[in-house]
C-alpha cells in the first residue's frame, strides 16, 4: 500500500481512538502529500520516494522547532513538536547506526576512489543517493568530512 493510502488510513483509525495528538500529525502530513501532488509540475502522483523525503524534512522542522521552544522556555510547545515527530518516525525507514554509517560511507569512498576532501561532492552525491531516508544528510557529510580528513 503506498504511503499516501496508509496515512489515509491512520488518521481514520487515529480519529476513532480519539488520539487528537496522532491525528494532527497525520492530517500534517496528508497535505504535504496534497501539496506536493497538485504542485505546478508535478504528475499529479505521489512516490513512495518523494513522500519519505517529505516526512524527513517534516521531521526536521519540528526538531528545530523544538529547539526554538526550548531555548524560549516553552517546554509546553516543545513536547507538541516532540510528539509528532515520533509520529511521524514510524512511517519512516529505520535510520542507520554511527557504525553501519561509517561502514556505508567507507565503501562509497572506496567506490569512488576519493582521497582528498577536495573531492567530497563526489561521495556526498552517491552518499545521498544510496542512503537516502536511511541517514540525515547533515549526519552523512559530517561522516564524510571525518573520514576524508
Amino acid at each position: 500500500m503506498a504511503l499516501f493510502e496508509q496515512i489515509s488510513k491512520d488518521i481514520m483509525q487515529s480519529m476513532r481512538d480519539r488520539d487528537k495528538v496522532r491525528t494532527e500529525a497525520l492530517r500534517g502530513i496528508k497535505k504535504e502529500f496534497i501539496e506536493a501532488k497538485t504542485a505546478k509540475g508535478s504528475n499529479g502522483e505521489l512516490t513512495d520516494d518523494t513522500a519519505l523525503k517529505i516526512m524527513q524534512k517534516m521531521v526536521k522542522q519540528r526538531k528545530e522547532s523544538a529547539d526554538i521552544y526550548t531555548q524560549q522556555n516553552r517546554p509546553d510547545l516543545a513536547e507538541g513538536e516532540l510528539a509528532e515527530i515520533k509520529v511521524i518516525e514510524t512511517y519512516l525507514p529505520k535510520q542507520m547506526s554511527d557504525a553501519e554509517l561509517t561502514e556505508a560511507i567507507k565503501a562509497i569512498i572506496a567506490q569512488t576512489g576519493v582521497t582528498s576532501i577536495k573531492e567530497m561532492g563526489k561521495v556526498m552525491g552517491l552518499a545521498s543517493k544510496q542512503l537516502a531516508g536511511k541517514a540525515e544528510g547533515k549526519a552523512i557529510s559530517d561522516k564524510v568530512k571525518a573520514l576524508l580528513n
